[in-house]
């Protein structure tokens, strides 16, 4: 007989945006379990490089729940273990030459109009924050405020603070609903938990749960790869990357895309990503996209060009076509409310996320405005619409 538990809500995820969600719902008084069919950051957050960018986002909403996380991020780096490795380092952004600088500065301004500090930097300044910077670029922007997590660790920590329920490796069988359809709870192989709510933090996996509970959110994988070098002494002191890359996560291209993003970890190896592409679920190491990696961030730090890279790894962004994520309740189910739709920046938008979340289930006024994310949006007919 499966066991039963009543419940104010069941996340289905444990990566770090079900984490959040359980973490400020157990903050706000709510009783809730999370499960999840792995581990704890088993999924897209166990493959992130832990971003917690504003530099990326231009003004509007996203950027919105950016500089709401930044600070809920600040707030938690306090109040969890200092092995989450919550690094406030800042990001900086560089133009290789006047025709790219001039869209940053466009770019940055409106950024700033928002509550962004985004700091012009000339070619003569680039060398004092980066050393190994490669020469001739034509200048950059400093944020100050991007920072840096450790991922899995930050997921573990916000769900062992939240003390709650956490059942792994269960996987959800069924979204059990009454006779008018609405929400009154989840069914796994091992047990039922009772709820009149639901929240989808299922990540890439985000659609087939929506479809559990009979309806749609166009949730799709986008692999992305990562290079880990050698540990080296600290080469690269901030978040750096191209402006292209600014462009490709704002990009719905099927096709595979690669910018360089390189940061060094207080353990000591580089980290670099990023590709892009939509292949499905494909696991298949692609060593065009590597090859392209490794020759963006030698081209912006040279002295990578010969060092050792130890391993790779790879995973799946959860992309919607409008590259916002689904934020709140679903009117076209009563009690399903999603949390999912992240693409690349689930890390850095978890507390937000989060947050809003639990103003959702307890009925408080939210943190900000979540219309914009609602899941029942018209997405358009956005490039990447269908698999």
């Amino acid at each position: 007989m499966p066991k039963r538990h009543s419940l104010d809500a069941v996340i289905i995820g444990a990566g770090v945006v079900g984490a959040a969600c359980a973490y400020y719902a157990a903050r706000s008084g709510l009783s809730v379990a999370v499960v999840d069919r792995g581990p704890v950051a088993g999924g897209t957050t166990g493959a992130g490089e832990g971003n917690l960018l504003v530099s990326d986002k231009e003004a509007g909403p996203e950027l919105d729940l950016a500089l709401l996380s930044t600070r809920l991020w600040r707030e938690l780096s306090d109040a969890l273990p200092p092995d989450i490795e919550y690094e406030p380092k800042g990001g900086l952004v560089v133009a290789p030459d006047e025709t790219t600088l001039k869209a940053l500065r466009a770019f940055a301004e409106g950024q700033r109009a928002a509550g962004v500090t985004a700091a012009e930097i000339t070619p003569d300044g680039l060398p004092a924050l980066e050393p190994h910077l490669a020469t001739g670029q034509a200048g950059g922007f400093l944020y100050e405020q991007d920072a840096q997590v450790q991922p899995a660790k930050a997921a573990a920590r916000l769900l062992a603070a939240a003390r709650v329920p956490v059942h792994l490796g269960e996987e959800v069988t069924e979204i059990l609903r009454d006779a008018a359809g609405a929400i009154r709870g989840v069914r796994t192989p091992r047990r039922e938990l009772l709820a009149p709510a639901v929240v989808n933090a299922a990540g890439t996996w985000g659609g087939e749960v929506a479809r559990l509970a009979g309806t749609h959110l166009p949730v799709l994988p986008r692999r992305g790869f990562v290079l880990v070098t050698e540990p080296l002494p600290r080469v690269v002191r901030h978040k750096v990357y191209a402006a292209d890359y600014i462009a490709d996560v704002a990009s719905g291209s099927a096709s595979l895309q690669s910018s360089a993003v390189v940061e060094g970890t207080p353990a000591g190896p580089v980290l670099i990503g990023a590709t892009r592409e939509r292949v499905g679920f494909d696991r298949t190491l692609s060593r065009e996209a590597l090859r392209r990696l490794a020759a963006q961030a030698a081209a912006l730090f040279p002295v990578l060009a010969d060092v050792d890279v130890i391993r790779t790894y790879h995973g799946f962004r959860p992309y919607l076509p409008d590259h916002l994520p689904a934020i709140g309740a679903d009117p076209r189910v009563p009690g399903l409310h999603h949390a999912c739709g992240h693409e690349g920046a689930g890390i850095g938008l978890a507390p937000a996320t989060g947050a809003l979340i639990a103003a959702g289930l307890a009925g408080a006024e939210p943190p900000l405005d979540a219309h914009p994310f609602r899941p029942d949006r018209d997405f358009g007919t956005h490039e990447g619409a269908t698999p």
